[in-house]
């Protein structure tokens, strides 16, 4: 690596740590997994499965669709893929629901696209998968970019039944960016540093980001996984630069407060107090504000990556919600 690439990377990181919305790696620790052999069922060739669908655009999305009962679909963040939700599919496949998750397109398996790369294109993306599936009554969970990817797509599409409650966890909703209208936003020069240390060296800085501030493991006293780490690299290193270069637009110039302020079904918001990378102040706490009908949930001392490192925390009481 030479030392203008080295220099350029730490300083993108160094400026990531003040926010950045991605969504968190997959796999859970040992203790937050001890969860009951996943049911295997015998209805259908169907009940367990994944595949791909192609949008209007040629763009083929991955998405897998397990199980049967009442849809929950999982919507991950920059720069993973469906992989993200690993603890809660299998958690929530155990009691009973159809779980279903997407790489978005740009991202894991999906087409490594060149445009597209926006919200809006985004939630289109996400109702033709729900009317692939004829999703009805489903419940739509969305973490960091996901969140708002969640709040775009229940507003626009939404109706019609397809939609009984919706979650936002860490999420970037309303806007993440500082402005006149959002002073308490982060500076536009902390995601300027993102794009310099992806296209600089997005290997390295796709190790730096879940190794700091993503799952708090830069806090004194954290228990650091480094298989976490790992998979979060693996993710990341699935999908396409142009794509996830572009993504960084979307999720933090992105405003969503129309959206939340269309928003008709029961949300719940849950959001760390210690994320580092989606400040509560400037998301949850204003999100939760906007929304018709919101539940408020702070989980004292979490990281932004609270959904991996505390599954256990995270899938309690998401099935409470989801059984309200």
């Amino acid at each position: 690596m030479s030392q203008s690439i080295n220099q350029a990377t730490r300083r993108g990181v160094m400026t990531a740590g003040l926010g950045l919305a991605a969504t968190a790696a997959i796999m859970p620790f040992a203790q937050t997994a001890q969860a009951s052999p996943v049911k295997q069922s015998t209805k259908g060739k169907d009940t367990m499965s994944s595949s791909t669908i192609t949008t209007k655009d040629g763009t083929q999305i991955f998405y897998k669709d397990w199980g049967t009962g009442q849809p929950i679909v999982f919507h991950h963040g920059w720069p993973l893929s469906a992989d993200d939700w690993d603890a809660q599919m299998l958690f929530f496949l155990n009691q009973g629901f159809r779980v279903i998750a997407h790489d978005r397109r740009g991202h894991g398996r999906s087409s490594q696209t060149a445009t597209g790369n926006e919200m809006d294109t985004y939630a289109a993306d996400v109702a033709a998968l729900a009317a692939h599936l004829d999703l009805k009554g489903a419940i739509h969970v969305g973490h960091s970019t996901g969140g708002g990817e969640v709040a775009r797509y229940v507003a626009q599409y939404g109706g019609n039944g397809r939609v009984s409650k919706a979650v936002l966890i860490g999420a970037v909703p309303p806007i993440m960016v500082k402005s006149e209208k959002n002073p308490g936003g982060l500076p536009i020069e902390v995601f300027d540093g993102f794009r310099a240390a992806l296209a600089a060296n997005r290997a390295q800085f796709f190790h730096d980001i879940p190794a700091g501030p993503f799952y708090g493991f830069n806090r004194p006293g954290a228990t650091v996984s480094e298989g976490v780490i790992d998979n979060w690299w693996r993710q990341g290193m699935m999908g396409g630069a142009k794509a996830h270069y572009d993504c960084i637009k979307a999720f933090s110039e992105t405003d969503f407060t129309e959206d939340l302020k269309k928003i008709d079904v029961p949300v719940l918001v849950m959001h760390g107090d210690d994320d580092q990378i989606v400040p509560i102040a400037d998301s949850a706490l204003l999100s939760s504000k906007l929304l018709k009908d919101a539940t408020l949930k702070v989980y004292k001392g979490l990281p932004h990556g609270m959904a991996t490192t505390h599954a256990d925390v995270i899938n309690a009481d998401l099935l409470a919600f989801f059984k309200a």
